[in-house]
């Protein structure tokens, strides 16, 4: 038996020692989830730097977060088989591994890698804090450090996106991958001091290897599917083999589990339909705060030419409100039908995206940050509810099974969401250029006064006669290119809406009370 346990701690530190534990958990949490948001603003310096295309750069938010999604469900087993502070500190050396590979990566290869280890280390990171507070809190005071921790977290994406512009346009690119370095750092420090060690010294419990392989080949393959399909055709012999193996590899997954005595993830728990309508929720809610989070720094530096610092401010408010909604949306969660605050989220999310499929080059600032805190406002009533409803409608002994479950539900939808909207914007762009190209002939009028006052302006720069038509052809047919892109960034907008309205099916679903245990 080891003497590093929650209770000769407690004994040790006294009172306090909960607090203390509970925030070398946050802390750990902060660093991860800082390193989730922080490179969307630096996405394109980075297109620059390796002179790839959105269609590569879209991994670095995918890779990670497949990774979180891949490695989320093995924290239960790791913090029973080698204790808080071994899974702590191990996560916390894969993730500054993580953060060193990306920030000296010479190529995009390294750079996903680097990206990928991080998002590894996120997923056995995250749901500590939580377990933490299950474990050191009676249940009269849970809900009051959850709030706290929700807070803590909640600040991470609020401030990530900020901090990271300001980085990128004083020190580079390379040093967002530095700036979560120290608090992970100070968080290992206190994890050796307050973080206790593997409960109990007999047999540990059997790793579902085979499950674990399985999911890895499912995710892989079906992101790595999603990414060549947007440069090989979707039809091609590849991307039909990649996919394919995907859908054969989620199945075996799910066969497996179904019948392996120690199950990563029980399929049994979906036959329970509150908790099936909450994952379904959980997928869109992840997909919708990953995707936008992902689009809309890209929007304002490319479409409206913002620098960094300026796009990491306009996702702030809309951060920083979430701050208050929580702690509001974990009272209503205890005190209303669960249903109510989550299809109120969800259509205030929707409208956030309806709005949004308006922006142009000329959308100013505070409105489009308006706009954003809409959508972070019903997604701050949505979490606490959506997580409440899952968890009451099943019985005790799958309750495990069910807060990794909507974990999962709210990674893998981050994932795939930003993956899906990396294609849409991509296909779309392509879409409004072929049809925009037509147009502008010798018999548009609009198209030869264009030509004309670009040759105007190229004159007055002193661009010889015979070079004008060419320079003005060309700026016309970038103009045409930011037009497209801009055009497909509100289709992408829209789809966001049209998901989150649709959610609102599955959300009603959850009014019904779970049946008792």
């Amino acid at each position: 038996m080891s003497e590093r346990t929650l209770e000769t701690l407690g004994k040790r530190f006294g009172p306090s020692y909960r607090w203390l534990v509970t925030i070398t958990a946050i802390i750990g949490t902060l660093s991860t989830i800082l390193a989730s948001t922080i490179v969307n603003v630096a996405l394109p310096d980075v297109m620059g730097a390796f002179g790839i295309g959105q269609d590569h750069a879209q991994l670095l938010s995918t890779g990670f977060l497949a990774a979180v999604t891949g490695t989320m469900l093995l924290n239960a087993w790791f913090t029973e088989s080698f204790g808080y502070r071994a899974t702590y500190a191990g996560a916390v050396v894969i993730f500054l591994t993580g953060s060193v590979v990306s920030g000296f990566a010479p190529n995009e290869g390294l750079l996903i890698l680097g990206r990928i280890l991080q998002g590894a280390s996120a997923g056995m990171m995250q749901p500590l804090g939580t377990q933490i507070i299950f474990q050191v809190f009676p249940p009269e005071k849970r809900g009051s450090a959850m709030g706290i921790a929700a807070v803590g977290i909640v600040l991470a994406p609020a401030l990530g996106p900020t901090l990271g512009g300001v980085m990128v346009d004083n020190y580079g690119w390379r040093s967002v991958f530095f700036l979560s370095v120290p608090p992970a750092l100070i968080g290992v420090a206190l994890a050796m001091v307050f973080m206790p060690d593997r409960a109990e010294d007999g047999p540990r419990r059997r790793f579902d290897a085979p499950g674990f392989a399985l999911l890895l080949v499912a995710l892989l393959a079906l992101f790595t599917g999603l990414s060549s399909g947007q440069r090989e055709g979707w039809g091609s012999n590849r991307v039909l083999v990649e996919l394919g193996l995907a859908g054969l590899a989620a199945a075996l997954f799910l066969g497996w589990e179904m019948r392996t005595p120690a199950p990563l993830m029980n399929p049994r728990v979906f036959a329970n339909r509150g908790f099936a309508a909450a994952f379904a929720v959980a997928l869109v809610y992840g997909a919708s705060i990953f995707g936008t989070t992902y689009l809309i720094p890209l929007f304002v530096q490319t479409i409206q030419g913002y620098t960094a610092t300026r796009a990491g401010l306009v996702l702030m408010p809309a951060g920083l409100i979430m701050v208050v909604v929580f702690p509001i949306a974990g009272r209503l969660a205890d005190r209303i039908p669960v249903w109510q605050p989550v299809v109120a989220g969800l259509l205030l999310f929707a409208l956030s995206c309806w709005l949004l499929r308006g922006v142009d080059t000329d959308t100013p600032f505070w409105t489009m940050a308006l706009w954003i805190m809409v959508g972070r406002i019903g997604l701050g009533l949505t979490m606490p509810s959506m997580n409440a409803g899952a968890l009451r409608a099943l019985p005790p002994r799958f309750l495990g099974q069910g807060a990794g479950g909507i974990n999962f539900a709210r990674q893998f939808g981050g994932a795939l969401g930003v993956n899906l909207l990396s294609v849409v914007l991509e296909q779309h762009t392509e879409l409004h250029a072929q049809s925009l190209t037509p147009t502008q002939n010798p018999g548009n009028s609009g198209t030869q006064e264009f030509l004309r006052l670009t040759q105007g302006l190229l004159a007055q720069d002193g661009v010889p006669e015979t070079e004008r038509l060419a320079g003005a052809y060309n700026f016309l047919s970038r103009t045409l290119q930011a037009q497209s892109s801009m055009l497909a960034f509100r289709d992408s907008f829209l789809w966001v809406s049209i998901a989150c309205a649709l959610a609102v099916l599955p959300a009603l679903a959850t009014r019904r009370r779970a049946k008792p245990a």
